[in-house]
Formats: C-alpha cells, sequence, structure tokens
C-alpha cells in the first residue's frame, strides 16, 4: 500500500480532467453569427432544466470545506455537524416556495439588484462590495488553501504550486464559458463527487470492519463511538460551542442556512438561470434530496477516521502509512486525505477526482458569482453604464481573473487553519444576520423602508462584534458571557430586524413604504409534485433526527 498515485490514479484522474475541460469548453463556444451576450454568459441563457440546476446547486455548495473541513468536524465532533445538511434539505424547500417566486418574476441578474430595486442603488452597492469582498477573501481562499492541503497530503505537492493548479483548472473553462460552462460541468462534477465520496466511505467502514462490508463497518463504529452519533449535544460536550444543543433546530442555524441559500449569489444564481419558476423549484427539490444523502460521503468518513486511529489493531493492519499525516483532535482536517491514502489503485484516483470535481466546480461557481456582481452591480453602474455585450462579458472576465489572482496570493497565508468549516461559518456569521435581516424584512414587511435597513445593516456588525468580542474580557457576571456562535447569530438577527423595525415605524408612522413588495397567496402557490416532495423531505428528516437525537 503507498501514499502516493499509481498510474492506474493518474489516467482516471487526468480522464476526468479531459473530461471537464472538454464539456466545459465545448458548451462555452458561441453559436454562430451570435455575440455572447450578458444573460448567455451570467445566466446560461435562461435555459437550465430542474435537473441541472440541483446538480449544480450541489456542486456549488460541496467543496474543500465539506469534503475536508465537514470530515475534520465529523472526526473532532461527530454526526452533530450533519444539521448544516439535513438543516439545508428544509431551507431549500422554503427557499424555492417563498424566496424564489420573488426573485425570478422580477428577472434578477444578481442578487443586490434586488436590494436596488426594493431599497435603493446606495445599499445594493454595499452589500455588493461587502459580497465580493466575502467571496474573494473568505470563500475562493478557504476553497484554494483545502484544495492545495488535499494535494500535499495525497501526492506531496507544495501548498503554493497546489493552490495555482486549481486555480488554473477553474478559469481554464469557467472564465471563457460562464454560468452556461459552470452550470453544465457540474452534472458530470457532481456524479464524480457522489460516486468518489461513497466509494471512499464503503472503503473506510470496510476497513473498520476488517473486511465485513460497509453495514457491518456502520455498525461498528457505532458501537465504538455512540457519543459521536448525537445530534444534539450536550453543553458537557467540547463542541457544544460550535453546536449548541437544540438552538442548532430552532435558532442560529436558520439564520447561516437561509442567508447561504436565499441571498447567497453564487448559489441562488443557478435558479436564476432556469427556464421558468417551476423548473427550478424542481431544481431545488431535487438539491433538497441530494443534501440527505451528503453527511454520508462527508461526516461518516471523518468518525470512521476517529475510530481507526484509536484501534492500534486496525492501525498494524494498515502498516507504515497509516502513521504519516495522522490527523489529530488538534488538526482535524487532516481526515480526510489521511483516509484517501489507503484506497486502492484506480480508486483513489477516482476519490480524488471527486474531491477535486468538488473543489474545482465551487472556485468556478464563486468566480462567475463575483465577476456577476462587479460586472453588473458595479461596472454598468458606476464605470461604464452604456456598456454592450462585449465589453460586458469582457469585464466578467477580467474581474475573475483579477479575483482569482488575489485568492491564489491569500490563500497560502490561512497556514495551520483547522476545522475549516467552523471557521467559514464563524466569520460569515458576523455579517449574514444582519444581510438577512435586510432582505427577510425587505421581502415580508412593506413597512419597511431603505434608511431603517441601512441603519440595521451598519448597526448588525457592532452588534455581532458585542457577542463575538466583548464579553470574553469582561467578568463572569456580564450579560451573554461566551455565547456560542450559532447563538450569536440568532441574537444578532432579533436585534438587528428590532432596529429596522423601529427605525422604519419612526420614519413612516406606520404606513407602507412605496417600494414594499405586495404579497399574494396566488405568487407561493407551488406544484403538487414539489408539495408531495417537501413532505416526503420533512418525514425523512423527522426519522433521521428520532434516530440520531
Amino acid at each position: 500500500m503507498t501514499a502516493g498515485f499509481d498510474t492506474w490514479d493518474y489516467v482516471v484522474f487526468i480522464a476526468y480532467a479531459i473530461l471537464i475541460l472538454g464539456v466545459g469548453l465545448w458548451v462555452s463556444r458561441d453559436k454562430k453569427g451570435h455575440q455572447k451576450n450578458a444573460e448567455d454568459y451570467f445566466l446560461a441563457s435562461k435555459s437550465l432544466p430542474w435537473w441541472a440546476i440541483g446538480a449544480s446547486l450541489i456542486a456549488a455548495n460541496i467543496s474543500a470545506e465539506q469534503f475536508i473541513g465537514m470530515s475534520g468536524s465529523g472526526f473532532a465532533s461527530g454526526l452533530a455537524i450533519a444539521s448544516y445538511e439535513w438543516m439545508a434539505a428544509i431551507t431549500l424547500i422554503i427557499v424555492g416556495k417563498y424566496f424564489l417566486p420573488i426573485f425570478i418574476e422580477k428577472g434578477l441578474y444578481t442578487i443586490p439588484e434586488f436590494v436596488e430595486k426594493r431599497y435603493s442603488t446606495n445599499l445594493k452597492t454595499i452589500l455588493a462590495v461587502f459580497w465580493i469582498a466575502l467571496y474573494v477573501f473568505v470563500n475562493l481562499t478557504t476553497v484554494l488553501y483545502l484544495g492545495s492541503l488535499a494535494l500535499n497530503t495525497i501526492l506531496g505537492i507544495p501548498l503554493i504550486y497546489g493552490v495555482i493548479g486549481l486555480a488554473l483548472f477553474a478559469a481554464a473553462y469557467s472564465l471563457y464559458g460562464g454560468l452556461s460552462a459552470v452550470a453544465w460541468t457540474d452534472v458530470i462534477q457532481v456524479i464524480f463527487l457522489v460516486l468518489g465520496g461513497l466509494v471512499t466511505t464503503y472503503l473506510a467502514l470496510n476497513t473498520v470492519s476488517g473486511g465485513d462490508g460497509f453495514i457491518a463497518g456502520l455498525t461498528t463504529v457505532f458501537e465504538e463511538v455512540p457519543e459521536r452519533f448525537e445530534m444534539i449535544l450536550d453543553k458537557s460536550n467540547p463542541e457544544y460551542k460550535n453546536l449548541p444543543g437544540i438552538a442548532v433546530l430552532v435558532g442560529g442555524m436558520w439564520v447561516a442556512n437561509l442567508y447561504y441559500w436565499g441571498f447567497n449569489q453564487y448559489i441562488i444564481q443557478r435558479t436564476l438561470a432556469a427556464k421558468s419558476l417551476k423548473e427550478a423549484q424542481k431544481g431545488i427539490l431535487f438539491a433538497a434530496f441530494l443534501k440527505l444523502l451528503i453527511p454520508l460521503i462527508v461526516v461518516i468518513p471523518g468518525i470512521a477516521a476517529y475510530v481507526m486511529i484509536n484501534d492500534a489493531e486496525i492501525m498494524a493492519r494498515l502498516g507504515d502509512v497509516a502513521a504519516k499525516n495522522l490527523p489529530s483532535l488538534e488538526q482535524a482536517d487532516k481526515a480526510y486525505p489521511w483516509l484517501l491514502q489507503f484506497l486502492p489503485t484506480g480508486l483513489k484516483g477516482l476519490a480524488f477526482a471527486a474531491l477535486a470535481a468538488a473543489i474545482v466546480s465551487s472556485l468556478a461557481s464563486m468566480l462567475n458569482s463575483t465577476s456577476t456582481i462587479f460586472t453588473m452591480d458595479i461596472y454598468k453602474q458606476y464605470i461604464n453604464k452604456n456598456a454592450g455585450d462585449k465589453a460586458t462579458v469582457n469585464m466578467g472576465r477580467i474581474s475573475a481573473f483579477v479575483a482569482l489572482v488575489t485568492a491564489c496570493i491569500v490563500a497560502p497565508l490561512l497556514g495551520n487553519l483547522d476545522q475549516a468549516f467552523q471557521f467559514i461559518q464563524e466569520y460569515t456569521g458576523i455579517v449574514s444576520p444582519g444581510i438577512l435581516a435586510v432582505f427577510l424584512l425587505g421581502l415580508f414587511w412593506k413597512k419597511t423602508t431603505n434608511k431603517a435597513a441601512i441603519i440595521g445593516a451598519l448597526a448588525s456588525i457592532p452588534i455581532a462584534m458585542y457577542f463575538k468580542v466583548a464579553p470574553k474580557g469582561w467578568s463572569t457576571s456580564s450579560l451573554f458571557v461566551d455565547v456560542p456562535f450559532m447563538d450569536q447569530m440568532g441574537y444578532t438577527l432579533l436585534l438587528t430586524m428590532l432596529v429596522i423595525a423601529i427605525f422604519s415605524y419612526v420614519q413612516h408612522k406606520g404606513a407602507d413604504d412605496e417600494k414594499g413588495i405586495p404579497i399574494t397567496k396566488q405568487l407561493f402557490k407551488t406544484s403538487p409534485l414539489f408539495n408531495i416532495g417537501a413532505f416526503a423531505v420533512m418525514i425523512i428528516l423527522t426519522v433521521l433526527y428520532a434516530l440520531f437525537w
């Protein structure tokens, strides 16, 4: 057994790379006599079918922070981290039923564009700048860092070369083809992602069971570490600060999920590119069912790795390779790359292709959305208001390239980041409650005013920082001492909504705002297929939480 790649692993991985690049460049080609316009580049000509939307949503979402970061959290805390995935399934249903009808009716390119139509250009610009900074300095950099960490662990490739290689791979087709290239290659990426992930899970559990198979391995893991299968953590659990018990179900998790799936450009952009609202809703439903499967391929391997390194017999069976890049509670993110070392020749290439698919598809999605926001909300608004299709598309490519280069410079500086998934959630969680408050009240409360929304968005940062920073230096009698960050998000959302509501009421004396959105029952009417699917998702989730409470 070797830690590196053998010939067949390289063959499988190179075949995957050629397939993705080939499909990406093929769908990117300009049709004869047609100049690619903004709708073609940023919204895939509004032609995506439901299955492409669903697959692309998952491919954009599942990246290094899930495969590596979530497996690391599974190693450190267990199945409880799966709440991010399982509750996302319900969130997707809510987004499909209540958010999408409004977004698609308004014909949006970007989420900041909704802010302009509901509030003002000033608030749109503030949020557009925030999102560009978040995508470049948090999302892109973390995905590049974790991806290069995997390359370093498995193949010994230096971090900086891994960062550059992944960046070039994603750029090769996404910069030229736009969302169309990203979405259609995502359909292939998600097949590699799921199959490769399942192979890794199967072989990890088969190793734990001593060759007795998947079910025996799952049973063994459950018997060895039953505490790792608790979804609702007790206060005595060291990971309670990250996943604070019942608050995961009724508190701040909703802030993280509603913000991410409802108002995150690189996620929602796929649904805006749908043929129709019904097609977008079917895609959302498909993604919700896929979400139920994801913990099996990104959390269970981390728990299996924890059992393996604490079992002397298994470690002896694995040989000298097992001592390389050994994960620990302090360096939990090494769990998934460590597992990949033990896969047989050929399958190691497939599993690594799955990891690469997750990384590259997310990078491509983030790049496309960063360029969409910059081009449509900054460039066309302030720099070149009369930009034609050619100038707009070219600026999209240039801005994506600049974002990628910046992320490549910053990524190696992340150093010894542990549990990267939690890092992303915690630092996004400082600003996401304020953004979510602005959107929720803007969508569903007609009295919300632009001035109040700006005050609320700005006030949300010091509110969030109070919970995060101030109390830790105070006495134990201080209010809200050491509040788990998920609870911080919940409190920040509620207080920000209160600020916006008060200022809106004072400004208009309780009257509706002129830009308020009229809400009708007909607007949120969904098809029988969507309703049945949504009910099935909720039943499955109820069973899962009942089993692993």
